[in-house]
């Protein structure tokens, strides 16, 4: 009898063992922190890896937006050389707007985040007005390390994959923009899709 009480008992633990472990990889396949970002653009891909604990708001409007389509269709229209890449923008979907681009967002403000993740080539970081709490929805890429903005923008993730990418980015032909600024690229490269995906997806 005492040993098929402790059979059952076991069983028992053992069902329960392996419902747990299903639950937890279930939960891990959806935990946010093992998702990323896949940015196809007209030069390539390029792999964004978020930095949850540092601006976990700032991440969760971005993938808002990427799951939405928002970015779909943009362009990187400021590109400065030795510095970074800027997108986001939705009016770069017009050509015809081009004299208002950097100007557009998603309606709405989020607060800044500022944190110890440095400005360091392939960082990703929020484009904002003066105001600290103004970014939306543009984005920069650092294309060298600028920590002269530590502390003052918020970074919220790093290229994984696509470096060679961001270097074609960065190498595209610029002229003077409106305001006087060599940064306006010659060509359109274009930010077809961001896809918000589990890491493991990615090779």
């Amino acid at each position: 009898m005492k040993l098929s009480i402790l059979a059952a008992l076991f069983l028992g633990l053992a069902v329960d063992a392996a419902r747990l472990a299903a639950e937890e990889k279930k939960e891990g396949a959806m935990n946010p922190s093992n998702e990323v970002a896949v940015i196809k653009t007209s030069e390539g891909e390029m792999v964004v890896q978020f930095w949850t604990d540092a601006a976990p708001n700032t991440i969760e409007n971005f993938k808002k937006l990427a799951r939405s389509g928002f970015y779909d269709g943009t362009s990187f229209h400021r590109i400065v050389k030795g510095f970074m890449v800027q997108g986001g923008d939705p009016l770069t979907k017009d050509p015809k707007k081009e004299s208002s681009y950097g100007t557009g967002g998603p309606g709405y403000k989020i607060k800044a985040e500022f944190n110890d993740h440095s400005h360091e080539r392939g960082v990703m970081s929020m484009a904002r007005e003066d105001n600290p709490d103004s970014a939306g929805s543009q984005f920069f890429i650092c294309l060298a390390p600028v920590t002269r903005l530590d502390h003052q923008y918020t970074t919220f993730g790093k290229l994984i994959k696509g470096d060679d990418v961001l270097g074609k980015i960065g190498d595209t032909p610029v002229g003077r923009n409106s305001g006087g600024e060599n940064s306006k690229p010659t060509k359109r490269v274009v930010i077809e899709s961001i896809k918000i995906v589990p890491a493991d997806s990615v090779k």
